[in-house]
């Protein structure tokens, strides 16, 4: 049956012999993503009303449009990963 076990800065889900581990120190990661996704769209707003930039802002909107969908398996990733539970090796 599985087990889920809150601690500071984790939740682990006991399933067997592995563990499902959330974590979340990555809060900060995604913070400063979200940071940098708006200013990358804002320049390649304002870059769009000087002609002289508008290739500039093209860029920085592909570039924000990319952080924009990878952000989600980013986030999946840095959330879940998969343990073997030290007291199932002990055993063995």
């Amino acid at each position: 049956m599985p087990k889920l076990v809150n601690k500071q800065q984790e939740y682990e889900v006991k399933v067997g012999k592995h563990i499902i581990f959330f974590n979340k120190n990555y809060q900060y990661i995604f913070i400063v993503n979200e940071l940098l996704l708006g200013l990358e769209f804002v320049l390649g707003s304002v870059f769009f009303f000087f002609e002289s930039l508008k290739t500039a802002g093209i860029i920085l909107f592909i570039i924000g449009s990319t952080q924009l969908f990878i952000r989600p398996v980013l986030k999946i990733a840095h959330a879940v990963s998969l343990k073997i539970s030290s007291q199932h090796s002990s055993e063995q």
